[in-house]
């Protein structure tokens, strides 16, 4: 069966990119004024911000973005300097560094999300009925999928804080501690 001119898929990936592209003008401006960062910033902050913790792995972090680990260094730097991010290490993994945001990016963020969800809103508005939203969602979660495996994915082997290493019985393993009942 051949495709119409909506549904074939240069069209579609062109539809994708040109939303995409529109949604970053519409809404980067306010994002600036908000956090004083700009788009790719943003995309860090808003992983962190929806993390327990309000934290991940750096290379958590990189695979999600889709940026390399160099690039990412630069972009948390960029975060770190800016005063919304700080750099963790993790107890006992000396090779594993945590990004989280600071006291100043969680007010920054609950700000700006405040009036970026105002702003999609706006945006969405007698465009997109809840029903509609609900299965372009989907859509593009598969899409997702497809094109980026893994983007929300966040490393099971957890790094243990100085408290839980402290409580942590000599040779047990990380799965065993999960299984070991809260200290007290």
């Amino acid at each position: 069966m051949a495709s119409t001119p909506r549904t074939d898929p240069i069209t579609l990936v062109g539809l994708v990119f040109e939303s995409s592209a529109g949604l970053r003008r519409a809404l980067a401006p306010s994002l600036d004024n908000q956090l004083g960062v700009g788009g790719q910033s943003f995309e860090l902050l808003i992983r962190l911000a929806r993390s327990d913790g309000h934290r991940l792995r750096m290379s958590d972090l990189a695979h999600q973005s889709g940026l390399s680990p160099s690039g990412l260094s630069r972009a948390v730097d960029r975060l770190v300097e800016a005063g919304l991010a700080q750099r963790e290490s993790c107890p006992n993994d000396r090779r594993g560094t945590f990004a989280s945001l600071t006291e100043r990016g969680i007010r920054r963020m609950q700000e700006a999300l405040a009036r970026h969800r105002l702003d999609v809103y706006a945006l969405f508005e007698g465009v997109l009925s809840d029903e509609e939203q609900a299965v372009l969602a989907s859509l593009l979660e598969r899409l997702r999928e497809r094109v980026h495996p893994g983007a929300d994915a966040v490393s099971e082997e957890p790094c243990l804080g100085l408290h839980e290493l402290s409580a942590r019985p000599v040779g047990t393993t990380h799965a065993e501690m999960n299984e070991l009942p809260a200290a007290r």
